[in-house]
């Protein structure tokens, strides 16, 4: 019987050795897939972000290019007073003025926005919704809505 207690004896260290092995492995396995799954919401996270703030740069982008389209920035120069200003004089190289310069005068077209006539008294609920354009969304300058669009940016401009 010794023979074989000592041949149980001599495996024991070789059998805790490959179990700490083991051991030690799934735990370095679950360490691994726990960080890997951090990063994942991590990534999951910015990825969100991302798609926010294009969204929100495509609206202001929006935004930018509804103001400086030709008719908005004419409308906009009105609502301020300005008048076009007419031929243009140049000055030479030597000093000489070549052009007419002559002052520019305010046409009978100079505030469209005076010259519209009034909404009507009791629009439908139907109608207000349709006629206000989404701060988001660009209007057309050929577009049947473009005269109700004109008199409605007035309180959105203010506060820029």
């Amino acid at each position: 019987m010794s023979p074989s207690r000592s041949a149980a004896a001599a495996r024991a260290p070789f059998v805790l050795l490959v179990v700490a092995l083991l051991a030690g492995g799934l735990i370095s396995l679950l360490l691994l897939n726990g960080a890997v799954n951090q990063d994942s919401f991590e990534l999951n996270r910015l990825q969100k972000d991302t798609k926010k703030y294009t969204d929100e740069e495509q609206a202001l982008q929006q935004d930018v290019d509804r103001y400086k389209a030709p008719d908005a920035l004419d409308r906009r120069a009105r609502e301020l007073g300005m008048v076009p200003g007419g031929n243009p004089a140049f000055l030479n190289p030597d000093g000489t003025v070549r052009g007419d310069p002559t002052e520019a005068q305010a046409g009978p077209s100079a505030s469209p926005a005076r010259t519209q006539p009034p909404p009507t008294a009791a629009p439908t609920a139907n109608r207000t919704a349709a006629a206000k354009p989404s701060p988001h969304t660009p209007v057309p300058s050929g577009s049947a809505a473009a005269p109700t669009s004109q008199a409605a940016p007035t309180s959105q401009t203010s506060g820029r």
